[in-house]
């Protein structure tokens, strides 16, 4: 019997949860498992705002966290997705090749949204991959004391980059700009915290305010201009563009549209996890792009896989959130509890204590990448057929 190709594009936090997972189920004899990735070292994206602000982030290779599990690891950029030949089209450093798969796990995720506004391609940062955050890091090294940074966008990554910055660098002049007000999706405890940590660190809030354009110096509001030496653009993530250049069933913005074990609804040999793929959760909304949404949807395709290629039962992995965890500085944190469809709710921890459990969540994140086998049985389990199961109602 021929080994049954399983690709798996993108190896952020859930494609190699996904790859390694398959790795720890399945015989190796019986399928070839491909982790397809630009980068040779894993990347901790929840923690960018940190190396953004000059800190050493682990090392952390593929070599030696997917060593002796069986899986390949191909350093390449994907560049075209063919869901009907099943091929994927890549590039290596010795040139364009294509890759046929029997299935294919789609986790190529998502970068930084520019939302259209002129002149944030050209002269805002991104926080939303290692390349970008570096030369943040090389901006806020070379501005000298007194300088303004702006930082725009008030969800999550805008409150841990503005409160990182300005730990880091309290000689900087700190603003960040808000479309609601801030924090407006906390709770009354949270919120509360939340100003009370950019008053101590002096960081200017500049609520219901719009951002209409970047430029090297400043940017512009409906008000007026501010100054900023460097801006940092935190406003919403947008996906990879491959899918939308496929046959696969995709929504507006792109993601690929799966079922509840994270299977494409068009293509049943694609699965697709993370910010790439649009999977319903509790309340029938769909899951918000993040860590906590994608850490799950990985381990739900990955067992899902497994059980279809050897007859096992198809499992049921929950899909839903209990806290909200936001670092603001390395000193204090928020954590925010909510309800399991990600709705605030009155409680909330704070200070320290929060700031000691944001790292532990951060490092959890990590070691479940490098030991995906949690929760699941270490026997390995043999493939029934090399060609891929036909499509099936699922929940």
């Amino acid at each position: 019997m021929q080994q049954h190709r399983i690709i798996v594009l993108g190896a952020g936090y859930t494609g190699a949860i996904v790859a390694g997972r398959l790795a720890k189920q399945l015989h190796r004899e019986d399928v070839a498992i491909t982790l397809v990735n630009a980068e040779p070292d894993f990347v901790e994206r929840v923690r960018l705002h940190q190396l953004a602000v000059g800190q050493e982030l682990v090392h952390r290779p593929f070599s030696e966290m997917f060593a002796g599990t069986g899986v390949e690891l191909k350093l390449a950029t994907v560049t075209a997705v063919d869901a009907e030949r099943r091929t994927v089209s890549v590039t290596t450093g010795t040139g364009a090749e294509d890759l046929a798969y029997d299935t294919l796990v789609y986790a190529l995720g998502s970068g930084w949204n520019t939302q259209g506004v002129p002149g944030t391609a050209e002269h805002a940062h991104e926080l939303s991959s290692r390349p970008g955050a570096l030369r943040l890091r090389e901006r806020l090294a070379s501005l000298e004391a007194g300088r303004s940074v702006v930082v725009v966008g008030g969800g999550l990554t805008g409150l841990e980059a503005a409160t990182e910055i300005a730990e880091a660098r309290p000689d900087l002049a700190v603003t960040l700009a808000a479309r609601g007000e801030l924090g407006d999706w906390l709770s009354e405890k949270g919120r509360r915290h939340v100003r009370k940590v950019f008053a101590d660190l002096g960081i200017t809030a500049l609520e219901n305010t719009s951002v209409t354009a970047v430029e090297a110096d400043r940017v512009t509001t409906p008000e007026g201009s501010v100054p900023a030496a460097a801006t940092v653009w935190t406003t919403g993530f947008a996906v990879h563009p491959i899918a939308r250049a496929t046959t696969l069933d995709v929504t507006e913005t792109g993601q690929i549209v799966v079922d509840g074990t994270m299977r494409s609804v068009s293509h049943p040999d694609v699965y697709a996890v993370g910010d790439a793929a649009r999977a319903m959760g509790p309340g029938d909304k769909p899951l918000r792009m993040s860590c906590a949404s994608g850490t799950p949807m990985a381990w739900q395709a990955a067992d899902a896989i497994a059980a279809r290629l050897t007859g096992g039962k198809l499992p049921k992995t929950p899909l839903r959130y209990f806290n909200q965890c936001i670092s603001l500085g390395r000193r204090e944190g928020l954590i925010q509890y909510v309800t399991a469809d990600d709705r605030s709710v009155g409680a909330a921890l704070t200070g320290r204590l929060a700031a000691r459990y944001k790292e532990l969540i951060c490092k959890g994140a990590a070691w479940g990448v490098a030991n995906p086998k949690m929760g699941i049985p270490t026997r390995r389990r043999h493939v029934l057929t090399t060609r891929p199961a036909p499509a099936e109602a699922t929940a």
